[in-house]
């Protein structure tokens, strides 16, 4: 097989963005896997080696809409016994992607939500989607598909087990009941598995895991990846100004002018939330994201649409930071309020000023996490420049499972090289925290190691 990956800077196939609206990459019918519903009790497969651990009672059944799932069932397996919530999970958020159109099979989204069925109960859960390309997931294979093709494979569909779009490491195997945490995982694995070869897909990516995910999975057979990402850390400050007290002085006083340089061109900067949200809030952010698009060559995955509903329907859970000047807006960002973490996604503007962008996506949502006791600012993918802002660097997890035995080969020995390579890089960005360091401790906010030390994954920028 031949190289399946090009170090720490994959590209995408060279095809125009959208050549897979207009050509089916293989020979599947779509109908007829949609006909097939997957729905089958597992007393009835206890064969299969894969499933001979699961009960009697259970039956795994596939879903091709969230809305066939109820709203309560869903939303208990994705915050069940009081853990941290992710909105991204969010029965709401997956529906509005759904309804407003942005994920469907004609985008190459089309849903195959995985459900656990105990005694007519719902007591498991996977997001997942049948794709028929590699974009909006931001972990890249396409090296891969082309390394498959070139031997006369089809890498098309495969099975994609993640929220559309975005990059954020969250809960995947949802359930609802934490004294048998293991085992239901261990149950969405295996169901995932048997849908994923009856469907004869190439392959499962479960990608933005938890540690504990990705540590199952990897028990399971499923080939292991990191990546790095990076994030903001509270460390119990009362003020932004305590947090650049802990700055090394050079990176403090950087901060603080560009802080005045991004709003002195007489830039007001509002945050809004909840109640204070109207529709030109969400015009002019909807323009903001449209526009970075556009400039950035890329094409936007979400719709106007898509916002209308978010903020019918999570308006709570969503700030934006708005930036007004001469009475109009001309910048913003939205971010999503977790239980612990705010989440920055989409940043816009249609005015350049110097600095704007951090001031709008970091240090607002620095001071907002601050003030609201949240412990994490994640920022999305990508974004070296983040680390002389105060956010440090942490690892991101995946796994993926690869029908094809001489791919999974060229793969796993690619992925074994790549692990050496994401430590080095996290072992650089250590050492070049911003904070002060006291003698004889490591940088803080230091994370050099990856889970597994045998563990693989991969780098590489946010390009979709």
């Amino acid at each position: 097989v031949p190289c399946v990956c090009t170090p720490r800077s994959p590209q995408p196939l060279p095809l125009p963005w959208d050549a897979w609206r207009r050509r089916s990459p293989c020979p599947m019918d779509w109908r007829q896997l949609l006909s097939y519903h997957f729905s089958t009790n597992i007393q009835s497969r206890r064969r299969s080696a894969f499933l001979r651990d699961m009960t009697a009672a259970s039956t795994v059944r596939v879903h091709h809409s969230i809305t066939e799932i109820s709203e309560a069932s869903w939303n208990r397996c994705a915050s069940p016994f009081g853990a941290p919530s992710s909105p991204f999970i969010d029965h709401r958020f997956l529906r509005a992607l759904e309804k407003s159109g942005c994920v469907s099979g004609g985008t190459g989204w089309l849903p195959f939500h995985i459900a656990l069925i105990e005694d007519d109960k719902l007591v498991g859960a996977l997001p997942m989607y049948l794709k028929s390309h590699s974009y909006g997931e931001y972990v890249f294979d396409h090296e891969w598909a082309r390394a498959l093709a070139s031997v006369g494979g089809n890498y098309y569909p495969k099975f994609q087990v993640g929220v559309p779009f975005t990059p954020v490491t969250g809960p995947r195997f949802l359930v609802s009941e934490a004294s048998r945490l293991d085992d239901l995982r261990r149950k969405l694995l295996q169901s995932a598995l048997l849908v994923a070869r009856t469907a004869d897909v190439s392959s499962l990516h479960c990608t933005f895991l938890e540690e504990a995910e990705w540590n199952a999975a990897g028990g399971l057979g499923f080939l292991k990846r990191t990546d790095t990402q990076f994030h903001w850390q509270n460390e119990d400050y009362s003020t932004f100004d305590e947090f650049l007290g802990s700055l090394s002085s050079r990176k403090r006083k950087n901060i603080r002018r560009e802080r005045r340089e991004a709003v002195q061109a007489g830039v007001s900067i509002e945050r809004l939330r909840g109640g204070d949200l109207d529709q030109r809030h969400w015009d002019a952010l909807y323009s903001f994201y449209i526009d970075t698009g556009n400039r950035k060559w890329g094409i936007p995955y979400l719709s106007r649409e898509f916002f209308g509903l978010i903020a019918e329907w999570m308006a709570d859970e969503v700030l934006l930071v708005m930036c007004k000047r001469a009475g109009k807006y001309i910048a913003g960002a939205i971010h999503f309020i977790g239980a612990e973490s705010l989440y920055g996604r989409y940043w816009g503007c249609i005015e350049h000023h110097p600095f704007l962008h951090f001031e709008t996506c970091y240090y607002q949502a620095i001071e907002f996490a601050i003030e609201h006791g949240m412990r994490t600012v994640e920022a999305g993918a990508g974004g070296g420049h983040k680390l002389a802002r105060g956010y440090v660097a942490k690892p991101t997890y995946s796994v993926h499972w690869l029908r094809d035995p001489e791919l999974r080969k060229a793969v796993s020995r690619f992925l074994g090289e790549e692990r050496g390579w994401i430590r080095q890089d996290m072992e650089l960005i250590a050492s070049h925290s911003p904070y002060k360091r006291t003698r004889g401790a490591p940088p803080k906010g230091a994370h050099v190691g990856c889970g597994d030390q045998q563990s693989n994954h991969h780098g590489g920028r946010d390009r979709q």
